[in-house]
């Protein structure tokens, strides 16, 4: 249960209620984690275009790529809300429920390019260890399995982003909707 007050869409005004309504035609929904912004509305549409760039926009990292990366932020830092959620967005590219299983149980294990390992480990360190930079350049790994700087810029943005998101659900005790984060145009 959310620990701040949140107005739901059919309680929505004004410029909320717009945003709101802006969302659902958008992405197919409105999602637990945007409400919970409902307080401050036009934070709700900073986030959804930061996360529409970092995301969506061209990129060396394929959005199946830019969604493992997620799965393995919020899965480090036990956010079940964007794990199931961004696991579920996975599954639309990788259509593998075993796959998505061990990324988030074992991933070292997975079966995937090493360039892909590379942007799970960057993802995994960064997240529970962002101090670690002090000691050796966590960059290097992307860079010797043939990563470009633009592409490393974009990985440290989705690490980023999710470590934000992790922690505004964690913190405010967003739940997951009831179909369990399915059904977003991706």
């Amino acid at each position: 249960m959310s620990r701040i007050r949140v107005i739901q869409h059919e309680a929505a005004e004004g410029r909320l209620k717009e945003i709101y309504e802006g969302i659902v035609e958008s992405r197919g929904q409105l999602a637990e984690v945007l409400k919970i912004q409902s307080l401050r509305p036009e934070s709700i549409t900073k986030h959804v275009d930061l996360y529409m760039e970092i995301m969506f926009t061209k990129s060396e990292l394929s959005r199946a790529q830019r969604e493992m990366m997620a799965v393995i932020v919020s899965v480090a830092n036990k956010c079940a809300y964007c794990a199931t959620h961004h696991g579920s967005a996975l599954l639309h590219y990788w259509k593998d429920e075993e796959k998505l299983k061990t990324l988030k149980t074992d991933y070292p294990i997975l079966d995937i390019s090493e360039k892909e390992m590379a942007l799970c480990d960057f993802a995994h360190l960064l997240t529970l260890h962002p101090e670690a930079n002090n000691k050796s350049d966590l960059t290097e790994n992307l860079r010797n399995t043939g990563w470009s700087d633009a592409a490393i810029l974009d990985a440290t943005l989705v690490v980023s982003y999710f470590n934000f998101v992790n922690r505004m659900v964690l913190t405010l005790g967003v739940e997951l909707e009831s179909d369990q984060g399915k059904n977003y145009k991706y």
